[in-house]
């Protein structure tokens, strides 16, 4: 088995990813390896096409959601207490699940530690997974962490 040496962790920066960042984090620091923090803001440009609306949309300005993310990067780190395992930080733009995994090919990541949100019955299949996708598409081991509050 390949030794685990790069750990990239997706935050949403919600409740629901925070046990899978501290998870990720444990595991760095006992396998001494390198802690990657990823967030992907998605360009809703890509998501709302302008055909069907009727009215334009505001859309929040992009760079302005790059530097809050990377705003967020940097209180999530302060807030979990990671300063000690300097982790890298990651911010990409576009849908999640495959900048996801994009980022698992172009980062080389040993494991991917993402958290998830658990649903089932209708809501899953209204909704999709997201972590189930990514499971299919990564091109390493994935460990998926269900926090019990989600």
């Amino acid at each position: 088995m390949k030794p685990i040496r790069r750990i990239l962790v997706p935050t949403d920066f919600g409740e629901c990813s925070a046990p899978a960042v501290r998870l990720a984090a444990m595991l760095a620091e006992r396998l001494q390896a390198e802690l990657v923090l990823l967030h992907v803001v998605q360009d809703l440009t890509l998501a709302l096409p302008d055909a069907v609306m009727p009215t334009p949309v505001p859309s929040p300005d992009l760079a302005e959601m790059i530097e809050s993310a990377k705003q967020g990067l940097v209180n999530l780190i302060r807030t979990e207490q990671l300063e000690h395992l300097q982790p890298q930080t990651e911010i990409r733009v576009g849908s999640p699940v495959a900048e996801i995994v994009a980022a698992a090919k172009d980062l080389q990541a040993d494991l991917l530690c993402i958290g998830t949100h658990g649903r089932t019955g209708l809501a899953h299949l209204l909704l999709g997974s997201q972590a189930e996708r990514i499971l299919r598409e990564a091109p390493c081991p994935v460990l998926t962490v269900k926090p019990s509050t989600c």
